[in-house]
């Protein structure tokens, strides 16, 4: 049985592998030898999955793509722990054709995104970048003072556990909370609506709904007519999801107020041209909503978890 870790997770790769043997300590006692590969940097390339990937029974995959030419290159592959939420990044047509089981972490990262999403709506609203810039200049508050959090309606799009904490903690700062979820779902206090009341009503509009075939361009032009042109809109879940022209014509026309990215089309770096990175009141983050380092430990424990499971025969976190 190999195993192979073909990326550095945020935790030292010792620890990772000690988690691993742990979990492989049952397996192992039916004298089956367990390897446990692991690698001190990230590469993206076709050519260094394949050779990372070779052989190996197990695969810990985070959010690299990960497509049916690499898995073809390893007909020893039957499982895959992605070391992370959301798998879109996987060949799950593949996976599902060659019966590769296909497991995710998720929960790992809820408090470290629900805690960005304040962290930017916070920065933006108070304006603290502008602020650290006038200070350096030799500037005052002028033109800079904003808004508060209290009293204002935040809504959620989507209910899952990450747009769940993300209500609790919106209550914490005595914010009117709403949210539209796909289905029913209640909250103390959380009012639901409909996306196109959320949207219209909303002082704080947040994304956090999975990327799939429903949700990919489900905020463009259209909807982003019906936010208030005081509205600050923000994103922790998936770039496609939202339409980036729009939203950049939406801050530029003074449709909305500001944004919060941390998510686009592609992984970092983005392009330097991409409409969102030269939009009025953008502040962008590299993709580190669901990065701490708490978050990376508890991912490494549900990994563990996750090999644990699967060779006991009773996998759990499938997602395939």
């Amino acid at each position: 049985m190999k195993i192979s870790v073909v990326e550095p997770l945020g935790i030292p790769n010792a620890d990772l592998e000690a988690l691993l043997v742990r979990a492989c300590a049952n397996f192992k006692a039916t004298g089956e030898d367990v390897e446990i590969v692991t690698h001190e940097d990230r590469k993206e390339d076709e050519a260094s999955l394949i050779e990372r990937s070779a052989d190996a029974d197990i695969v810990v995959v985070s959010n690299i793509k990960y497509p049916a030419s690499v898995m073809q290159a390893n007909p020893n592959l039957k499982y895959i722990c992605v070391a992370f939420t959301g798998y879109d990044h996987i060949d799950m047509d593949y996976c599902r054709a060659q019966g590769i089981k296909v497991a995710n972490c998720a929960g790992y990262s809820t408090t470290a995104v629900a805690e960005l999403v304040f962290a930017l709506a916070i920065d933006l609203m108070r304006n603290v970048l502008p602020c650290d810039q006038a200070v350096r200049a030799g500037g005052t508050k002028a033109g800079l003072v904003g808004p508060e959090l209290e009293g204002k309606r935040f809504g959620i799009i989507g209910l899952g556990a990450i747009g769940s904490r993300v209500a609790k903690i919106a209550q914490a700062f005595d914010c009117e909370v709403v949210a539209c979820n796909r289905s029913p779902k209640e909250l103390p206090g959380v009012q639901m609506l409909s996306l196109e009341e959320l949207l219209s009503t909303s002082d704080i509009i947040s994304v956090h709904v999975p990327q799939n075939a429903q949700t990919i361009g489900m905020i463009g032009a259209e909807q982003l007519k019906l936010c208030k042109p005081s509205a600050y809109f923000i994103n922790c879940a998936r770039g496609p999801i939202v339409d980036s022209q729009a939203l950049a014509d939406a801050l530029n026309e003074g449709r909305l107020a500001g944004a919060g990215i941390d998510v686009f089309e592609t992984e970092p770096p983005i392009a330097a041209e991409h409409p969102l990175l030269s939009a009025k009141n953008v502040v962008a983050t590299p993709h580190i909503a669901f990065a701490s380092y708490q978050a990376f430990e508890k991912r490494a424990v549900i990994i563990a978890n996750n090999v644990e499971s699967y060779l006991a025969g009773a996998p759990e976190n499938l997602v395939s």
